[in-house]
């Protein structure tokens, strides 16, 4: 129950929230907490943020203050790699990853969150790459008392998956084998751009690059050097060079060849639309078109890190990417602060 009082006959009783002020461009946050004991001192600064009256709470059993709300909803959103710590302020509370990783949300159970009403999660976007301690999302309780019913749905609906709605994956430490095909390569033809590219690629993300190794258009010599390291022990195989629709352009049949399966060639999105990923023995082989050596952010990226957190890549996640899968080409690129994949 809320009772509404001036402030004068607020003297001695607790405050049922936070109190906010803002001076712009010095400080927004709360001068008076939740529990403060009002004083005839505070009634000056009070009137100065515009408030001559206060609520008076007495919450009935159906109901449930914000701030006891807010844990209870955190609590319940928090998957694996997930958590918060702190108070509640103003009903709000923010999660943050408790590991490096990648971000992982159930899109659909938060929409239902979100449709109950009174009640709110905001999140970052699902497959963000995080650090420690990064904010993935926040969610409050938007008025003062929340009836339990509202708060035991959005309770219940955030428990829908079993490992969290929010969640933090490791990303695997790969041992990465390279092999950059091209006959024009291989000979000494041109000069290969590739391999410092891809190595960044790695080395960014905590792998190392067993080996790279160059190849002639040579479907045994390929299909050779693949399965040898697999043998070597790699845990993702990255080719680039033929890719394209030319004759001379071997590496998918090579692949074929040493045994690769699922494989899907051609994505919905630009720069990359002649990716292509396969599995052979288990094991993800990523091929990188031509578009990798003049942009800085291809298919290969929004990829990548799915692969290191243990995702199968089907046609239907690489079909996926045509919404948000249009790169605009900028002069300086500024991805992941930009809506590529997203």
């Amino acid at each position: 129950m809320i009772r509404v009082v001036k402030i004068e006959d607020a003297v001695g009783c607790a405050l049922a929230h936070d109190i906010t002020e803002i001076r712009p461009g010095e400080f927004k946050g709360p001068v008076f907490q939740r529990g403060h004991i009002l004083s005839c001192r505070d009634l000056d600064h009070l009137r100065r943020l515009g408030k001559d009256h206060l609520y008076i709470l007495k919450p009935e059993d159906d109901e449930v203050h914000e701030d006891d709300a807010a844990r209870a909803m955190a609590t319940a959103l928090c998957g694996d790699g997930v958590g918060w710590s702190g108070a509640p302020r103003e009903g709000k509370l923010a999660l943050r990853a408790a590991r490096d990783g990648m971000l992982l949300v159930d899109t659909a159970s938060l929409n239902r969150f979100n449709m109950i009403g009174e009640v709110m999660c905001a999140y970052r976007h699902t497959r963000t790459l995080v650090k420690r301690g990064d904010p993935v999302a926040a969610t409050r309780a938007i008025p003062l008392l929340v009836p339990r019913r509202v708060v035991d749905a959005a309770v219940t609906e955030a428990r829908t998956a079993e490992r969290g709605v929010l969640r933090v994956l490791p990303l695997k430490r790969a041992a990465v084998g390279v092999m950059i095909t091209g006959s024009e390569v291989f000979y000494g033809r041109i000069e290969d751009k590739f391999e410092p590219i891809i190595r960044k690629k790695v080395t960014d993300l905590d792998g190392r690059v067993i080996d790279v190794v160059f190849l002639p258009d040579d479907d045994a010599r390929i299909a050779e050097t693949a399965l040898k390291f697999l043998d070597r022990g790699a845990d993702i195989i990255i080719t680039t060079g033929g890719m394209s629709v030319d004759p001379d352009d071997r590496t998918r049949f090579a692949l074929a060849r040493a045994g690769a399966v699922d494989m899907v060639y051609g994505a919905a999105a630009l720069p990359g639309a002649m990716f292509m990923i396969a599995y052979l023995k288990d094991v993800p082989v990523l091929g990188i078109p031509a578009c990798g050596l003049f942009s800085a952010t291809t298919v290969f990226d929004l990829i990548y890190p799915r692969v290191l957190a243990g995702e199968k890549i089907t046609r239907s996640e690489v079909a996926a990417l045509g919404h948000g899968g249009f790169c605009l080409n900028c002069k300086k690129c500024v991805y992941p602060v930009c809506p590529f994949g997203r």
